[in-house]
């Protein structure tokens, strides 16, 4: 079950933003706020903040524990920009734009296979009940 958080119009750039979702992405719930909380980049806290509403929200919402979360996916796309001016020299003006994101973070749980789907795929029962497959596929 995917559950999912979202903040709009964050004012950071989403370049800056970027910077920092690449260095969490398909981590769990717990490493990736470990590592936020001590990351010096402007778009942490605000990162930070929507992956603990998600978190919230599959808490809360879809009652799923929080031990088996990771981050599936996280989006950042560009919002609006605001247009901005600098006075220049003899009464002219330079335009800027401040610049904003929307971050999208979908949370997922680790799905144990049953025992009875890989049965039904022509495995023997003797070696699937001791073997269960987590989110990277490899036997715990």
């Amino acid at each position: 079950m995917d559950v999912v958080a979202k903040a709009n119009s964050v004012r950071v750039s989403s370049r800056k933003v970027r910077l920092v979702t690449d260095s969490i992405k398909k981590l769990s719930v717990d490493e990736a706020l470990a590592a936020l909380s001590v990351t010096k980049k402007r778009g942490a806290t605000d990162l930070e903040k929507t992956l603990k509403s998600a978190v919230a929200n599959a808490m809360n919402n879809s009652n799923l524990q929080r031990d088996n979360l990771f981050i599936k996916s996280i989006e950042i796309t560009d919002g609006t920009a605001f247009k901005r001016y600098h006075p220049s020299t003899r009464g002219r003006i330079h335009p800027y734009k401040k610049r904003t994101s929307h971050i999208t973070i979908v949370l997922s749980e680790i799905v144990e296979q049953k025992v009875e789907e890989q049965i039904e795929k022509g495995g023997s029962s003797k070696s699937l009940t001791s073997e269960t497959k987590t989110k990277n596929g490899t036997k715990s």
